[in-house]
């Protein structure tokens, strides 16, 4: 993984454990909500740093 990867990463880890915690989810469907959520603010993210800069964020690195 590359940098910008990994902060891609811990950043939607890090939103679905606040989305978690604000909501006080529970139960398997609420948690896989938080979670899909968390991964959207991610993935958003990581789309507007492509169009930024005009290069792709996921590599094959390993």
């Amino acid at each position: 993984m590359n940098d910008i990867e990994l902060i891609l990463t811990m950043l939607g880890e890090a939103t679905t454990a606040k989305l978690h915690q604000d909501r006080n989810s529970q139960g398997v469907e609420l948690l896989r909500n938080d979670a899909k959520d968390g991964g959207a603010v991610a993935g958003r993210t990581g789309k507007d740093i492509e169009a930024q800069t005009k290069r792709k964020v996921i590599t094959s690195e390993n």
